[in-house]
């Protein structure tokens, strides 16, 4: 049987994608701790907004993603609110892609000031 750790869950995170906005949950900054005992593995989660449509589907992307990974058996998703989720908690890769999100859907920014 094969030894997780936090690290390799954290790595394996990155795999599964926000559908609405296409950062994978780490660098969005949506997972907040990873916590692994044998086959088990406990993430604690948030989300963008409390009242997103696709909780469910969050939970889930989450928890199957995981169970991929050789080794784990069980995986608990707890979704927290506290802090509440900002930009702010993006990793400088996931801004450097919401950046270019943004300017893609922008082509042409009105800019103010100087010209």
């Amino acid at each position: 049987m094969a030894h997780i750790t936090e690290a390799q869950i954290w790595e394996k995170l990155k795999e599964f994608y926000d559908p609405e906005i296409p950062i994978n949950v780490v660098d969005l900054g949506l997972i907040y701790g990873v916590q692994v005992r044998g086959t088990q593995v406990s993430i604690k989660a948030t989300l963008t907004v409390p009242a997103c449509p696709l909780k469910g589907h969050m939970i889930d992307g989450i928890r199957r993603t995981i169970l991929q990974l050789e080794g784990v058996d069980h995986v608990d998703v707890e979704l927290i609110w506290t802090p509440p989720w900002s930009p702010a908690l993006m990793t400088d890769e996931g801004k450097r892609r919401y950046q270019q999100l943004r300017d893609a859907s922008h082509p042409n920014p009105i800019r103010i000031g100087r010209r």
